[in-house]
């Protein structure tokens, strides 16, 4: 069913089409000049030392675990409600996932939670700034440090900041991405800036950088000849296109942001005094959330085939939603892989309840208010039936 108000839409401008125009004008059809600038642009922007352009968020988190060289089998922290491309990750590297539960009204897990999870087989915690809600990446990396200083597991554990939905979010004041020893980023056509597929792994460490830069084309070393592969690598390339389109769209992403901040502001205002209803917070006190979409919560008295019923009450309006996200702890690929798992309350509910409003750069007001009215009418005559 084709719907009238979709969930997400890419915002492509006639300077995003002449931009990748005049790639295809050149010989540069894969990886060319626009790589490089691209990945400078992002240095810029996030205040990083280093960038590397790859074709997707999920290859760049890969390209990172694989480049620590961890021990096979070794602990890796995660919040389960997350996108399977980390679950994904951590299994086809042969690492143990350990998950923990978030904090139902930002979404993110909490310092508290990552220090309770490690052990001394743990090596790596993934940081999530879920939806764009800032995550306390500063207290999850002090917790570990401060296990560290009390002679308890946390010397050798690297961190793993994963800003994929998180591209205009900011945490105490800097760009979010850069305070671990690695930062993703990701430009699928539903992120605020897209490049179609695309992603990048951003860090101050020269090493990585360098080592991820070998991984994804081959395993070829630079300082050796065409033919040599000096690792089992991958073909995670960027093509030219993709980062000419990154160029000119990153451009705006400060517009982006502000105007989806001003969209969520509308959400909130719309939406304020519906019951059975929560909303997202409109602000943060780690820093500014950049919205990659809108969530709302309904309340512990509806089921998950509820918030499934009210899903499709609205798509039979042609207004799309999402759900986000099936807990990774739930997945059926966990159950041949000897992964032990314990309840996490607050992600079961929040994963059962959640509901993603349509959030795009394009989305106008009206269509906000027929968004929310048709919402409304579908909690009441959920309701109703009930």
């Amino acid at each position: 069913m084709k719907m009238r108000i979709p969930l997400a839409k890419p915002e492509i401008t006639d300077a995003d089409r002449e931009a990748v125009l005049d790639v295809l004008r050149t010989p540069y059809l894969s990886s060319g000049p626009k790589v490089q600038e691209f990945e400078q642009a992002i240095r810029h922007y996030a205040g990083s030392e280093h960038a590397v352009a790859l074709n997707s968020g999920t290859s760049a988190l890969q390209i990172a675990v694989r480049s620590f060289g961890l021990e096979l089998g070794a602990e890796v922290i995660l919040p389960s409600f997350a996108f399977s491309a980390l679950l994904n990750v951590v299994l086809q590297e042969g690492l143990q996932p350990k998950f923990v539960d978030i904090d139902s009204e930002s979404y993110n897990t909490t310092p508290e939670l990552i220090a309770a999870a490690i052990t001394e087989d743990t090596q790596l915690v993934i940081a999530v700034h879920t939806f764009g809600i800032p995550a306390d990446v500063p207290g999850i990396i002090s917790a570990i440090s401060s296990l560290s200083r009390a002679g308890r597991p946390g010397h050798t554990i690297r961190v793993i900041e994963d800003a994929c939905e998180g591209l205009g979010t900011e945490v105490e004041g800097g760009k979010a991405g850069i305070l671990g020893d690695a930062g993703l980023f990701a430009f699928y056509a539903n992120k605020r800036i897209a490049t179609g597929e695309g992603g990048v792994l951003v860090t101050s460490d020269e090493r990585l950088a360098r080592q991820a830069r070998i991984l994804r084309n081959q395993g070829r070393d630079p300082t050796l000849s065409w033919e040599d592969h000096a690792e089992i690598g991958f073909s995670y390339r960027l093509s030219d296109m993709n980062c000419a389109l990154g160029i000119s769209q990153l451009k705006r992403l400060e517009y982006v942001t502000e105007k989806r901040q001003h969209l969520a502001e509308s959400y909130d205002r719309r939406l304020t005094g519906i019951g059975d209803l929560a909303r997202p917070p409109r602000s943060n006190v780690i820093g500014r959330i950049s919205w990659f979409l809108y969530p709302v919560r309904l309340s512990d008295r509806f089921t998950r085939a509820d918030r499934d019923w009210i899903c499709d009450s609205l798509a039979s309006e042609g207004i799309a939603t999402g759900r986000y996200f099936a807990p990774l702890h739930r997945q059926p690929v966990l159950r041949n892989c000897g992964v032990t798992t314990t309840e996490l309350p607050n992600t079961e509910s929040v994963a059962d309840r959640v509901i993603a409003l349509p959030f795009f750069n394009e989305l106008t007001e009206a269509e906000v208010e027929q968004v929310c009215s048709e919402l409304e009418d579908s909690i009441h005559k959920w309701l109703r039936k009930t």
